[in-house]
């Protein structure tokens, strides 16, 4: 089969229109994650955190899922439905939590422990989903966590923000990985400082994958629906947002009469770097019309990885029926 490419694109085409066909043929639905572009946000059918998403990857009557938002979350998908086309527009969009926890190492560092369970950041490889007891996302992570026996030992794993964070929030003292994510990690402790002097009545709210320090600053710590629900809840107000930005794009539908301000990122160079996941932004509204025009790149995992993989993903979504 000879697959379009962008050089076959009629650059007067309607796009969206085009797409919006495409889903009716191919009775698609299509998952946007809160970091994907404005323009991918709005064509999707559902747009939310990686909770909202696995259930509704998971309850989904649809032939096809496009998924726009990373890998793992494309393998999450297939995981749920491997007799399902799954569709990820690039599928280089990776995740710097996901490379960080390469399931050989993980391994390794479980049977060091082997009286630890393994909680699982669902920011990883469907093999070291296949490795761990209970995926977790950073919405149902302390709830889940709160089910299990008190002197239950517990390793966690990639995000060490996270799971420190959570460790002081549960009053635990779990094992943890050490990985992080690179948007949060570079956030930049003095710009926030800068932008709380210009707008000294923002709320800055963040997500808990940020270092220690920079949520000391913070007035609301959540995943991305919470910090949205937080937004809906103190508006009309400023807010200072320290996660991906492409989570305003929801924020000021929800919040119009808000102001909203990202804080830059800067790496070890002291260099001044975009505040957006460089893995999410591959996916292009170009990219995503031709992943549906051509039934790829697909998603697929063997039946094997997919039946180790799901348990742990069963697990979670059982022990978080009880969260909105």
């Amino acid at each position: 089969m000879q697959y379009l490419t962008s050089k076959d694109i009629d650059p007067h085409m309607d796009l969206i229109a085009a797409i919006k066909t495409l889903k009716k043929e191919l009775n698609a639905v299509i998952l946007a994650h809160y970091y994907q572009d404005d323009e991918i946000q709005d064509i999707a059918d559902f747009v939310g955190d990686s909770l909202d998403l696995s259930r509704k990857a998971a309850n989904t009557s649809a032939d096809t899922i496009v998924f726009c938002g990373v890998k793992f979350m494309a393998e999450t998908a297939f995981i749920l439905n491997p007799e399902k086309l799954v569709l990820l527009p690039d599928l280089k969009a990776g995740c710097s939590l996901e490379t960080s926890c390469q399931p050989t190492e993980f391994a390794a560092f479980k049977a060091m422990h082997p009286d630890h369970i393994a909680i699982t950041y669902i920011n990883c490889s469907a093999e070291v989903k296949a490795l761990s007891d209970i995926i977790v996302t950073s919405t149902n992570a302390a709830s889940i966590i709160n089910q299990l026996p008190l002197d239950q030992k517990i390793i966690f794993a990639p995000d060490k923000h996270l799971g420190r964070y959570l460790n002081q929030k549960t009053g635990r003292n779990m094992l943890l990985w050490n990985g992080t994510c690179q948007v949060h990690e570079n956030f930049s402790e003095k710009e926030v400082i800068k932008l709380k002097t210009l707008h000294p009545h923002a709320r800055i709210i963040a997500h808990p994958e940020c270092p220690e320090a920079l949520l000391n600053y913070a007035e609301h710590i959540g995943s991305t629906s919470s910090l949205i629900q937080y937004v809906l809840d103190h508006s009309p107000s400023e807010f200072i947002v320290l996660t991906e930005l492409g989570i305003i794009h929801q924020m000021k539908k929800y919040a119009p009469t808000s102001k909203f301000y990202d804080v830059p990122s800067i790496n070890e160079t002291g260099c001044t770097l975009c505040n957006a996941c460089p893995y999410m932004k591959l996916n292009t509204l170009e990219k995503l019309y031709l992943a549906m025009i051509n039934k790829s790149p697909t998603i697929h995992l063997s039946s094997e990885l997919v039946e180790l993989s799901k348990k742990s993903l069963i697990r979670m979504l059982e022990m978080s029926q009880a969260l909105p």
